[in-house]
């Protein structure tokens, strides 16, 4: 419907967006080795890791992971030296020509993936060397670090690619090992179901990005190319300009503006995408039963990596999106919303490990609704902080559950920060940056997209003040679950098990990446100072090159407000609203076992977030079961009865028996074969008669 009301192969169209900056391409010396090593460590510790001892699948694991963040860091240093725009390319070979249609392997190191890079092969570090003790005794220590490594690999895929179908890879590619990884002690029936779950709910966003990409494909000619002249620019421009004057069909397709719902499609289908990997609703019910996996899978994949792929795919494909305001305005709510739903699940959990993992949800609903308002730094900045501090929660949730024997139920906590004091500190760092508080890096990124939500104009419209308050209100939430969850974890006094607590301890392999995500999670921010200090937001000026032609003073779509008291309100508002939720929850939970206040079990709405709105039963009944019915009844009717047992065993059935009375006809008695000849000669006379 909406491909016929263009013409594809237009030849001239008015001119659309502007578009981020073009400049040149120079050749990547090392980029190969970013994405290459951790493939090599995954193909090493994979076909031979059973064999290598402990130490050698530890160096290979980790080792490769860390030169592939020198190496990204080399890199990233040349691009400090060329001129604003220009990147670095390393072109591969042609992977399919046909037709219109060229795929080229081809990858790009700009300022935007400059800073993804980094994020994944840094932190992706640290967790690796945090992987060393937490898996120290499994029995799959060698086929766990295969995994992250080839997770590591598929990530950096996703970031380099040059174009949509290398990025695709990558993304299928994350998508097959967060399976492998939430799955990873598969003998547990229940963690491999939430493998399961999570591979399904991928899957749904992925084809809708493969359908999108196809209608994508008809307006760039066959170019998916992010920088190219003929590849996504070059279908943004036709979809937002007049089709050409084809005869009468081109002019009535330009007055019925169906370049502007084609364009609209093709980004909701790119949200949907998003909302898969990135856990949005109405695809976020996977992440929180991807706990199940060990406790570095979740800080890797659902904190610092895979679950942002969502959003550094929107921003990647910035253009595209600031050419729909409608579609920007879905987005942003989506975003507010999942943030301050996500959210209120958070405030009743009791799994450690659940709260981070609705936390997660919220917080990537925050830098979702960055993108829907058109504040693509906000987005990134966001999730560069969160990768810090969301990061060194996970991991210091590990820490934990490695002292308390695997204990995951903060009712059978407290009074830890005397046995583990260096997770405790650094635990502590990081809800103090989540909440928002000053001056930590948190507070920095979250306030900048709240005034962003709250001031920003898209395509002369007005400001998201709906999301913008809902982002509010997910804020307020955050400061008192993530303070909940701390002075049950660390505060008052231990309520479990005395044993447990008498051996509890920290490991260094453990603590050292707490202690550099702890210090970045608190200084991280800093690179990104609002603007009530004119050119101190660093980050701002880094991304210059993609982001800013967004802003209406260069010829983009959108206004962003330059109101210092109306930052200042906010800032004061967001702080006020952080430094309240920690409070009430100080005064709530730092306390004795005797004094801890009664959950209200029996309340409704008690029971709504603890069964989380009944999301999950909602699922099940409308679509899990349904299909589970209908797959046995294809199964037991269709192929069982119908294909086998008539079309298969029955034709095999009645062969069988005329071929059983055929032969009684053929028994070798000559008598037999006269008298049935005398008999059928005899019966023919008469009826000839």
């Amino acid at each position: 419907m909406f491909l016929a009301s263009e013409t594809a192969h237009a030849t001239t169209i008015v001119e659309g967006l502007a578009g981020p900056t073009i400049g040149q391409a120079h050749p990547a010396d090392f980029l190969a080795w970013v994405i290459l090593l951790p493939l090599i460590g995954a193909f090493i510790n994979g076909v031979f890791g059973k064999k290598l001892s402990q130490t050698t699948v530890t160096t290979i694991g980790v080792g490769s992971v860390f030169l592939a963040f020198v190496f990204a860091a080399i890199e990233v240093f040349r691009l400090v030296g060329l001129p604003d725009g220009d990147y670095l390319v390393l072109h591969g070979w042609t992977w399919f020509d046909s037709g219109e249609i060229n795929v080229a392997f081809e990858f790009m190191l700009d300022h935007l993936s400059a800073v993804m890079v980094l994020i994944v092969t840094g932190v992706g570090t640290l967790i690796h060397v945090f992987s060393t003790g937490y898996m120290r005794e499994d029995e799959g220590y060698w086929k766990f670090f295969s995994y992250l490594n080839l997770f590591m690999f598929s990530m950096l895929l996703l970031i380099l690619g040059k174009n949509l179908v290398v990025l695709f890879v990558g993304w299928e590619g994350v998508g097959l090992c967060s399976y492998l990884l939430i799955g990873f002690w598969y003998k547990d029936m229940e963690k491999a179901e939430a493998g399961q779950k999570a591979f399904v709910a991928n899957r749904v966003g992925d084809l809708a990005f493969l359908i999108a990409t196809f209608i994508l494909l008809f307006y760039t000619h066959g170019s998916t190319d992010f920088v190219s002249e003929g590849g996504i620019q070059s279908a943004i421009t036709h979809l937002q300009g007049i089709a050409p004057a084809v005869g009468e069909a081109g002019a009535a397709a330009a007055a019925s503006g169906g370049g502007e719902m084609t364009l609209l499609v093709i980004c909701v289908l790119y949200f949907v995408a998003a909302c898969g990997k990135s856990a949005q609703i109405p695809l976020y019910v996977w992440l929180p039963d991807a706990m199940a996996g060990p406790t570095p899978v979740s800080a890797l994949i659902h904190a610092a990596t895979m679950v942002t792929a969502g959003v550094y795919m929107m921003a990647r494909m910035n253009p595209l999106f600031a050419a729909s305001p409608t579609a920007m305005t879905i987005i942003a709510t989506v975003g507010g919303l999942t943030a301050l739903f996500a959210a209120t699940i958070a405030l009743v959990q009791n799994d450690i490990k659940k709260v981070l993992a609705y936390s997660t949800v919220s917080q990537i609903g925050f830098m979702v609704l960055a993108v829907g308002v058109g504040n693509f730094t906000g987005a990134i900045f966001h999730l560069m902080t969160h990768a810090f501090f969301k990061a060194c929660l996970f991991l210091g949730s590990g820490s934990v559950i490695h002292a308390m024997h695997h204990e995951q139920d903060i009712r059978q906590m407290g009074g830890l920060r005397k046995k583990l004091p260096i997770t405790n500190i650094t635990f502590f760092v990081s809800c103090l940056a989540i909440a928002g508080i000053p001056f930590f890096s948190g507070f920095f990124s979250k306030d900048e997209i709240l005034f962003n939500a709250l001031t920003n104009q898209i395509a002369g419209g007005g400001p998201n003040l709906v999301a913008g308050i809902m982002g509010m209100l997910a804020a307020a939430c955050t400061a008192f679950y993530m303070f909940r969850l701390y002075y049950l974890t660390f505060g008052g006094t231990y309520r479990g098990d005395p044993h447990v607590y008498d051996h509890a301890h920290e490991e260094v392999s453990m603590t050292f990446p707490l202690v550099v995500l702890g210090v970045l999670a608190a200084l991280g921010g800093f690179v990104g100072i609002p603007h009530l200090i004119p050119d101190a937001h660093l980050l701002e000026a880094w991304l210059a090159p993609n982001f800013a032609w967004l802003s209406d003073a260069a010829g983009g779509p959108i206004h962003y407000s330059h109101d210092k008291i109306a930052e200042v309100i906010v800032i004061v508002l967001s702080v006020a609203i952080g430094v309240a939720g920690m409070l009430i929850a100080k005064v709530k939970y730092d306390q004795p076992a005797e004094r801890l206040p009664v959950a209200p079990v029996g309340a409704a709405w008690h029971r709504i977030l603890t069964n989380k709105y009944y999301v999950d039963e909602f699922y099940d009944a409308v679509f899990v079961r349904p299909l589970r019915a209908l797959a046995r009844f294809s199964y037991k009717v269709i192929d069982v009865g119908l294909i086998d047992g008539i079309f298969v065993r029955g034709s095999a059935i009645a062969l069988g028996f005329i071929g059983d009375g055929l032969r009684k006809l053929q028994n070798g008695d000559v008598q037999a074969y006269v008298t049935v000849l005398v008999v059928g000669l005899t019966t023919a006379l008469l009826f000839a008669a």
